[in-house]
C-alpha cells in the first residue's frame, strides 16, 4: 500500500473522530477581532456563562443564530461571527473572506504507451482576498504560488543532446525502441515552481434564488509568471488568459466551476508552446454547518496535444471540515481523485491525492479591502 494511501486512510479516521466530538460539543464563536475600536465579546453557548466576559447582546446572540448573517455588520456590531457563520462564508469563493489555501497534490501518473509510473508532487499556496472597486462590485484577488517535485534529474537532463528543434517537455514518450525520460534521467527534482495571478470581477451581493439558496458568479483574467527555478518544474514561459466562475450555493448542495486558460505570449523561445484549460468543478453535500463531503477535481485540456492525448477528465470524492485553531477558523480537508479518462500516448495522471487546510478571517476586519 503506498504512503499517499495510508495517508488517505488515516485522515478519514482523524475525520471521524472530529465528527464525533464536534456533536458533543456546542458551536464555538471564533475569532479575536483587536482594535475594532469598540468592544468585542466572546459569546457563552446556549445554558453556559463565561465569567471573562460580560453577557452577549441580543443583537449579537440575533446575530449568533442567523448563519447567514452579514458578518461585516456583525463585527461592527462589536460581535464575533460563529465557527458556521465563517465555514459558510469559506463556502462563497467570491465571498468577502481572506483566505489562505495550503494545497497538496500528490500525482501518480502513469504512460499506457510503455506502463511506466511515477509520483510527482506539488504544493500550491493560495492567497486570496477581495478588493472593493466600487459600491457594488469587488475584485477577488488569488496570488498562487507552487512548490513542485518532479521525477525527474534536471542535472542529467542539462547532460542529455536534445532532439531537433531544442525543445524538452516535461515528460517524452519513447519512440522506435527509445528509452523513455524518466529511465534515462531518473531521479528528482524540487523547488520553486511557476507563479499565477487570477483577478475574478464579482458584484458584492450574490443573486438570491427562490428556493433560498444564493448564486455567484465572476469574470476576469489570468497571467502566469515563469519563476521557477529548474526547467522541469516550470513551462518558461509568460501566458495569460480569460476566466471565469460560477458557483450555486445551496443550503445543502454547492456546486459550480472555474475555468481559467493559459496562453503563452513571451518566455523561452526553446520551451514548448503553452495552450491550456483548466476547468475545476467542485460538488459538495453539507452534513453539518462546519462538514461537507464533495470534491473540486480539474479537468485539463492541453490544446498542444492531439485527439484523446489533449484532455484529463477526473472524478472524485472527499470530506473536509472547519474547526478553531485557537481562535482563527480553519478548513481541513482530503480528496481523492481517479482519472476516468487520460492520454494515450503520452504520460497522464491516474490517481490524484490532495489534502488542504485554509485558514479564514472576514475581510471586514482589514479597511483596505473594502
Amino acid at each position: 500500500m503506498t504512503v499517499s494511501i495510508k495517508l488517505f486512510l488515516i485522515t478519514i479516521l482523524m475525520f471521524a473522530t472530529a465528527a464525533l466530538a464536534d456533536e458533543r460539543q456546542p458551536d464555538p464563536f471564533v475569532l479575536d477581532l483587536p482594535d475594532l475600536g469598540q468592544p468585542v465579546y466572546l459569546a457563552a453557548a446556549a445554558g453556559e456563562t463565561d465569567s471573562e466576559n460580560p453577557a452577549q447582546s441580543e443583537k449579537c446572540l440575533a446575530f449568533a443564530k442567523d448563519p447567514n448573517a452579514d458578518l461585516g455588520e456583525v463585527i461592527h456590531a462589536g460581535c464575533k461571527p460563529t465557527l458556521s457563520q465563517m465555514s459558510a462564508l469559506m463556502d462563497n469563493p467570491l465571498g468577502n473572506v481572506a483566505m489562505w489555501m495550503n494545497q497538496y497534490d500528490s500525482y501518480h501518473i502513469k504512460n499506457d504507451a510503455n506502463g511506466a509510473e511515477e509520483i510527482q508532487g506539488n504544493y500550491m499556496g493560495i492567497l486570496q482576498f477581495p478588493k472593493g472597486i466600487s459600491e457594488d462590485w469587488n475584485l477577488i484577488n488569488r496570488v498562487i504560488y507552487n512548490v513542485a517535485s518532479a521525477p525527474l534529474d534536471q542535472d542529467k537532463l542539462d547532460d542529455l543532446s536534445l532532439p531537433s528543434g531544442g525543445t524538452l517537455p516535461e515528460y517524452i514518450n519513447p519512440v522506435s525502441g527509445s528509452p523513455a525520460l524518466v529511465d534515462v534521467a531518473s531521479g528528482r527534482t524540487t523547488g520553486f515552481g511557476d507563479m499565477y495571478y487570477v483577478g475574478l470581477f464579482s458584484k458584492k451581493e450574490p443573486i438570491q434564488l427562490k428556493n433560498g439558496a444564493k448564486f455567484v458568479w465572476g469574470v476576469g483574467f489570468d497571467v502566469g509568471l515563469p519563476t521557477a527555478t529548474e526547467d522541469v518544474l516550470g513551462t518558461g514561459k509568460w501566458t495569460a488568459g480569460p476566466s471565469a466562475l460560477a458557483v450555486y450555493l445551496g443550503h445543502k448542495w454547492k456546486a459550480g466551476a472555474l475555468l481559467t486558460n493559459y496562453w503563452d505570449f513571451a518566455g523561452d523561445s526553446d520551451r514548448d508552446d503553452v495552450r491550456l484549460s483548466n476547468l475545476q468543478y467542485l460538488y459538495y453535500y453539507s452534513l453539518s454547518d462546519t462538514m461537507s463531503v464533495g470534491a473540486g477535481p480539474n479537468i485539463i485540456a492541453d490544446w498542444e496535444q492531439s485527439g484523446s492525448d489533449r484532455f484529463t477528465v477526473p472524478v472524485g470524492l472527499g470530506i473536509n471540515k472547519t474547526v478553531n485553531i485557537g481562535k482563527v477558523p480553519v478548513r481541513f480537508g482530503i480528496e481523492a481523485m481517479y482519472s476516468v479518462h487520460r492520454p494515450d500516448n503520452i504520460p497522464g495522471t491516474k490517481w490524484d491525492f490532495r489534502f488542504y487546510a485554509i485558514p479564514a478571517i472576514p475581510s471586514a476586519l482589514f479597511g483596505w479591502m473594502k
